[in-house]
């Protein structure tokens, strides 16, 4: 394991001082079924966290980089870089899926399953990054690995989704931001299914499903969108 950390390291051009991290990171909760006395927790927290930090800092480059631009578009520029799929690409491009710490079953598993746990992981390295050596770091690797794909995000234009549609509406009729509920987790790891409810201020919009957090999220605002134009 520690000779894939080193070779891991060399990838994202980042020397963890506290090794553990790094582990963690890596650890699908899965892992830990079938290796129980494994040193270390799954990284469930360390995605937590992660996952706050990459949207700050995604937040903090596209507000600098584009000054003229409104809250609207901002907010659908940084839905396509931080959504489940963007950050499965970022994680395949610098071979997490090598790395990733699963249960045999999982590890067998190609479709959205196994893009969904790259993702997660990959905001669970990003968590680790900033608890490892702070904030400067962490921008280092986000700015690398994930604001690269800033170009394609406009070439591809994957910036218009349900969610973005939705912010831009409540906020010309409100003034008020939607927001994201999870209602409900159901079903084994390797299957689990979101429901997750759409809001603004106290009111329920709709509610959504997936097999993903970001995949419930659109289809709960999907189904929003729907209503408002009923």
């Amino acid at each position: 394991m520690l000779q894939n950390i080193k070779t891991f390291e060399k990838n994202v051009d980042y020397v963890f001082k506290n090794k553990d991290l790094l582990k963690e990171a890596l650890t699908h909760r899965s892992y830990l079924n079938e290796n129980p006395k494994w040193e270390v927790p799954h990284n469930e927290r360390l995605e937590f966290l992660g996952d706050a930090v990459l949207e700050l800092i995604v937040t903090e480059e596209l507000y600098n980089r584009y000054p003229d631009y409104k809250e609207g578009p901002l907010t659908g520029i940084r839905a396509a870089l931080v959504n489940y799929v963007m950050m499965a690409t970022v994680a395949k491009s610098i071979d997490l899926e090598k790395y990733v710490l699963m249960s045999r079953g999982e590890a067998k598993d190609t479709g959205r399953a196994r893009d969904v746990i790259l993702a997660n992981a990959i905001e669970a390295v990003i968590g680790a990054i900033y608890l490892d050596d702070g904030y400067a770091p962490a921008k280092k690797f986000v700015v690398t690995f994930v604001l690269e794909h800033l170009e394609e995000v406009f070439k591809k234009g994957l910036i218009k989704d349900a969610k973005s549609n939705l912010q831009e509406k409540a906020q010309s009729e409100f003034k008020i931001t939607p927001i994201y509920k999870v209602l409900e987790e159901s079903g084994p790891d390797h299957q689990k299914v979101f429901r997750v409810g759409v809001y603004i201020g106290e009111k329920h919009l709709a509610t959504g499903s997936g097999q993903a957090k970001q995949d419930a999220e659109v289809d709960a605002a999907k189904q929003a969108l729907t209503k408002w134009e009923e």
